[in-house]
């Protein structure tokens, strides 16, 4: 064993189940199984990751919750055939939660998707439509203050989804839903919802952004918006080394 070997901090403990979880979406990828497909089943995925039954059934249940994967009583396991705009493209298939270049790109395309909808919203947002982002950032800011990351994670959908909608185009909140959809799988496998070091300063970047757009001020929300995602994006950078490389 090398020094730097001996230096090495230990790797933080995942449970089973999630490692499992990511294996199986790694799985999905390397068999290039699309939307629909057959998966093999509970008994050929334990044999394959040297796992138990027990295991390889919990991570069905956190992929079956994040829309990855579907489990039919009686006939087996499916990919998911229900993942929205996204889901039908190869990128619904090869997304990985806890590999940081996918997460990088997740978030290349939140930026270029989402600061479009500020400018947008500082336009087009009706008094109802200002008051319904007004109302989400305060849920967000209420969860925090609470320590309910419930609360915190709905308030956080609802003003997002809320400045999409805002834009008056469709496919800017279709878009929107199934990027922030990939984005909670991240936070979800490999991460079991640790992400939020940054819910302090999000708040704060929430009440930036709806000033700007109350403003109208297509500029700056666009700005406060990339402002917002790169800062949201350096604590998933963050937290992904830290849990699977202990730095």
């Amino acid at each position: 064993m090398t020094r730097d070997e001996e230096a090495a901090p230990p790797a933080p403990y995942r449970p089973g189940y999630e490692v499992v979880a990511e294996r199986i979406l790694r799985l999905i990828a390397e068999l290039e199984l699309r939307p629909g497909d057959r998966m093999p089943t509970e008994a050929e995925l334990a044999a394959r990751m040297g796992t138990s039954r027990t295991v390889v059934r919990e991570a069905v249940k956190i992929l079956s919750a994040i829309g990855r994967v579907r489990a039919h009583k009686g006939r087996g396991l499916y990919v998911s055939d229900d993942e929205g705009m996204l889901g039908a493209s190869r990128w619904g298939g090869f997304f990985l939660p806890t590999d940081l270049d996918h997460v990088y790109m997740l978030f290349e395309f939140r930026r270029v998707q989402e600061t479009a909808a500020g400018r947008l919203a500082a336009v087009n947002a009706t008094p109802a439509e200002l008051r319904a982002i007004e109302a989400a950032a305060e849920t967000c800011r209420q969860g925090h203050l609470s320590g309910q990351s419930t609360l915190f994670d709905r308030g956080d959908d609802e003003f997002h989804l809320g400045i999409a909608t805002a834009s008056h185009n469709q496919f800017l909140v279709a878009a929107v839903r199934e990027a922030r959809r990939l984005q909670r799988q991240s936070n979800v496998i490999g991460m079991s919802g640790a992400v939020g070091g940054h819910a302090a300063g999000a708040v704060d970047e929430h009440a930036a952004i709806f000033g700007a757009i109350r403003d109208g001020d297509p500029d700056a929300a666009a700005h406060a918006v990339a402002v917002h995602l790169d800062n949201t994006l350096e604590d998933y950078r963050r937290e992904i080394r830290r849990r699977l490389f202990g730095s």
